[in-house]
């Protein structure tokens, strides 16, 4: 069993960096999906990361 780790920024580009690792060479086992937020001055800062637990065919 493998892990994958993304983090990013925007839950767009978090789909869009799972949907491109998600193929046909690899068994999902599961998916843990987290967010995070803070402030930093007066902006907000968003943390978007998911965790992929897989096998390899």
């Amino acid at each position: 069993m493998k892990v994958k780790i993304f983090d990013e920024g925007h839950e767009k580009d978090l789909e869009r960096d799972i949907n491109s690792f998600i193929n046909e060479e690899i068994d999902v086992v599961d998916i843990q999906f987290r967010t995070a937020v803070s402030i930093y001055s007066n902006e907000q800062i968003y943390c978007f990361s998911a965790l992929i637990l897989y096998k390899e065919k």
